[in-house]
């Protein structure tokens, strides 16, 4: 018989036999024993991670002779002819190959016969993805509501090119990368058994060469095995896969981090002499760094480490190197990474990135004002808020201590001690010509106005205004209310928001207003004094003068006449 490749030979016949997808066969060996079989299920992940091998395996439980059971016996008749292809209730598909309107027609069109030998036609659609929008409408009735006797296993690489409607008609299984240590105790098993001398070094070289797929470690393991001569070796893993060696990547850091430019040329040039792809170096330079870095950090994530074993040469260099410095060599070799694949003169780039590691400097951490980030500055201003609100507290503790010499005194002394003294005629003159259109305008766009110093990076004057209010408007100015005095002092106290806000407030409502402060206790007096003056005014017209009606009052007496009209104070 003809050699068979070992991912053949080994392609898992249970659900136990696939490595690292637990999450998905505890799930569908439950559903089996439970007998909550689905119509319709999608498996979707990188390539060589097990699913059509799972499909297979559940296209041979559910029709098991021993059914319901949680792994196939793979003794019984159905599950044998499974395995060897000879019984036709299992079908198979290739999407990339038969993708149009017709293939499917034809499945559409046959899945209402019943089995031959089993309970279920399974229907296994490889590459689904491939379908076209025609084949998968065709596709879509019959996948939603098919006979009882049918399951169709959708599987794919590209789950983001199937249509949400397909999606959504079946029960999605999501299979992971396998990771580098179950990659490496499956292949040390089917060596185990196939009888094959090897180093477990070398398998570590080929699970990480693999990115996560069972299949690809296989083949390059099959590489491996042919390679060498009586034993699978670092050295013959390292050919196959076209990695370097650890101890080289060692000596190449070592270099780069004592700045040795000539050492670390050498090694280039005798890795690129031995065959080495500059673009693969440079790869594993990086993931030499992000190991560098993800064992100077977290010591305990060892088995995380993509590129490396940790060794007494590689310890001992992520005790020296800082991790600015590891920074700083990621940015450079991704950036060159990123430069060769637009040139044919990858290994100057090579080079030149090297010259360039070797001659980075530590960078000196300083911290100036201008590094200062705008959550610090806010913590600052609080701090000094704080400061001077304990300031006005220790003032007002002193001034209550004194002798008191009656009310009227206190109290003078109390109004006295206010810092801030709001110009009351400007006040009254904004009142006098306020109008309603003017304040609802500032109102209505108050908030686009705290967004917008947002945006400009103005947080720290933005919170000035948090308990701040447009009371009054006239066509000119605006008064606002501030809840709290020192609040309104700080604010009236700072050109740059008197600066701001109007020119803010000038492009969202097209009219520039200036700002009048006012606390709001200071407010409340101001008011009430303006009202007052307001009816005295009134109540001096001469006498036998008819007092002016509300404009209001005379509109209304306008629509329905005085004898209906009814008014009330």
């Amino acid at each position: 018989m003809a050699y068979q490749a070992l991912y053949r030979v080994w392609r898992p016949q249970e659900f136990a036999d696939v490595v690292g997808q637990q999450h998905v066969t505890k799930t569908l060996q439950n559903a089996l024993l439970q007998e909550k079989i689905s119509h319709a299920y999608l498996f979707s992940g990188p390539r060589g991670t097990g699913k059509t091998s799972a499909a297979k395996i559940l296209a041979k439980a559910v029709n098991c002779e021993r059914a319901p059971v949680g792994e196939p016996c793979n003794e019984c008749m159905v599950c044998k002819g499974i395995t060897n292809g000879s019984i036709p209730d299992v079908i198979e598909l290739d999407a990339a190959s038969n993708n149009g309107v017709d293939e499917i027609r034809d499945i559409r069109d046959k899945v209402k016969y019943a089995p031959n030998e089993g309970r279920y036609k399974v229907y296994i659609v490889d590459e689904v993805h491939m379908l076209s929008t025609g084949a998968f409408n065709a596709l879509l009735k019959t996948l939603e509501e098919p006979p009882k006797h049918v399951i169709f296993i959708l599987a794919t690489t590209e789950p983001h090119k199937i249509p949400l409607t397909i999606i959504s008609r079946c029960q999605r299984f999501d299979f992971r990368r396998i990771t580098a240590h179950d990659i490496v105790g499956r292949m040390m098993h089917i060596a185990s058994e196939s009888n094959v001398v090897f180093e477990e070094k070398a398998m570590h070289v080929i699970a990480r060469a693999a990115e996560g797929g069972m299949r690809d470690a296989l083949s390059l393991l099959d590489q491996a095995i042919s390679f060498s001569q009586d034993q699978v070796t670092v050295e013959d893993a390292l050919t196959v896969t076209g990695s370097i060696g650890q101890d080289r990547l060692n000596r190449l850091a070592q270099a780069i981090y004592r700045q040795d430019v000539s050492m670390a040329i050498e090694t280039i040039d005798e890795l690129l002499q031995q065959g080495k792809d500059p673009v693969r170096l440079t790869e594993d330079l990086i993931l030499f760094c992000r190991d560098l870095l993800v064992y100077k950090t977290a010591p305990n994530l060892e088995e995380s480490m993509e590129r490396v074993l940790s060794d007494d040469d590689f310890r001992q260099l992520a005790e020296e190197v800082r991790t600015d410095q590891i920074y700083s060599y990621i940015d450079i070799l991704n950036e060159s990474q990123q430069e060769m694949k637009f040139t044919n003169h990858a290994r100057t780039y090579l080079e030149v990135a090297v010259v360039k590691l070797c001659q980075t400097e530590p960078k000196a951490v300083t911290a100036t004002a201008s590094d200062i980030s705008d959550l610090q500055q806010l913590i600052l201003r609080v701090q000094q808020l704080e400061r001077e609100l304990k300031q006005l507290r220790q003032e007002g503790a002193v001034m209550t201590s004194q002798p008191d010499t009656g009310a009227a005194p206190a109290k003078k002394a109390s109004r006295g001690s206010k810092d801030f003294k709001a110009p009351v005629g400007r006040i009254k003159e904004v009142l006098k010509n306020a109008t309603k259109s003017n304040i609802s305008q500032i109102k209505s766009r108050w908030g686009d106005m705290l967004e917008s110093m947002n945006r400009q990076q103005l947080r720290s004057l933005t919170a000035l205004l948090n308990e701040a209010e447009p009371v009054a408007a006239s066509n000119d100015a605006f008064v606002l209310k501030f809840k709290y005095e020192i609040h309104c002092k700080m604010a009236m106290d700072n050109g740059k928001l008197l600066e701001t806000m109007p020119s803010i407030l000038q492009e969202l409502t097209g009219s520039r207003y200036q700002i009048v402060g006012v606390p709001e206790e200071q407010w409340l007096e101001i008011r009430e004094d303006f009202i007052q003056q307001q009816d005295q005014s009134e109540a001096s017209n001469e006498e036998g003068q008819p007092p002016k009606e509300d404009p209001f009052v005379a509109e209304a007496r306008k629509l329905v006449g005085s004898d209906l009209l009814e008014i009330q104070d």
